[in-house]
């Protein structure tokens, strides 16, 4: 029994699907199949049932699933005493950040920071597409990730930069049609969206189901940071952050809708199994440092 099998093992048994569990663990998908094989073979019983592409755990691969994430927490644990014991950190960090402009995200400011206070770890920033960090996170393809989230993520460590908050962007040549009309008319304007699950589309959805409708989405973009530009065109309706809504109106870019607005927070987030490891305790004081 190795560690990349349980490793395996618990990250099929969290997506369900060997496909996507092979791109989380940048692995192929024969060798995560062979991976949980062996440990089905090792522990001799069958872990999961296949049927039409999906993975679903059996009985025991139910039972066990939670010693496994217990064993990775515990060897991550271990590895974290072992580097704190060879002295200064070192090592490479590749860290997931969501589709925003880098001034937003500081990104300067923490590779600065981290040239100056950790000259031996070396820094790998990542562009993920919204909403799709968290599973590479906790499988450990990432040492870290920022994820813009209305609630804190589930099962996973992590401190909250900032608060957020969004607000309805209506481009100036379509505020005409909501002047006499309500949440019905703004529903019925072209809408751009995010990709499926991602925060943008998360909270845009929340917002719209709140008065029982749906937006009309009439474009779907992995590139959130594009928002802004998109609305100004005169190509539809977004979310926006109240520090780029707001400059926007002034500029004649655009008409924010009303009162409503969603809340939500910047948050630094890190495998549970890995808050103890010495590289993620010394680059997450860096992230408070700059964002304190």
């Amino acid at each position: 029994m190795e560690l990349h099998q349980i490793r395996a093992f618990v990250t099929v048994a969290r997506i369900g699907n060997l496909t996507k569990a092979a791109q989380v663990l940048c692995v192929t998908q024969p060798a995560v199949t062979a991976q949980i094989k062996a440990l089905e073979s090792s522990l001799g019983v069958a872990l999961f049932e296949r049927s039409s592409g999906r993975m679903s755990l059996t009985r025991e691969g139910e039972a066990l699933w939670p010693k496994a994430e217990n064993l990775l927490n515990a060897a991550g644990h271990l590895q974290g005493l072992a580097r704190q014991m060879q002295g200064q950190v070192s090592g490479q960090v590749e860290l997931g950040v969501p589709g925003e402009q880098p001034g937003f995200l500081r990104l300067g400011e923490l590779s600065a920071a981290v040239q100056n206070d950790l000259p031996l770890v070396e820094l790998h920033i990542r562009s993920h597409m919204a909403g799709g960090m968290l599973d590479p996170l906790r499988a450990g393809a990432l040492t870290a990730a920022m994820v813009i989230a209305a609630h804190p993520p589930r099962d996973v460590h992590w401190q909250a930069l900032r608060s957020l908050r969004y607000r309805i962007a209506v481009p100036t040549r379509l505020f005409t049609s909501l002047q006499r009309g309500g949440w019905n008319a703004l529903a019925a304007l072209p809408w751009m969206d995010g990709p499926l699950e991602s925060p943008s589309h998360l909270m845009l959805r929340q917002l719209f189901e709140q008065q029982g409708l749906a937006p009309n989405i009439a474009l779907r973009t992995e590139d959130t940071a594009a928002m802004d530009a998109l609305v100004a065109s005169g190509a539809g309706c977004a979310l926006l952050r109240e520090e780029v809504a707001l400059p926007g109106v002034e500029r004649g870019d655009w008409v924010v809708w009303g009162h409503a607005q969603v809340d939500a927070q910047l948050y630094f987030c890190t495998a549970l199994e890995r808050v103890s490891d010495p590289l993620v305790v010394a680059l997450s004081s860096v992230v408070a440092a700059i964002w304190a």
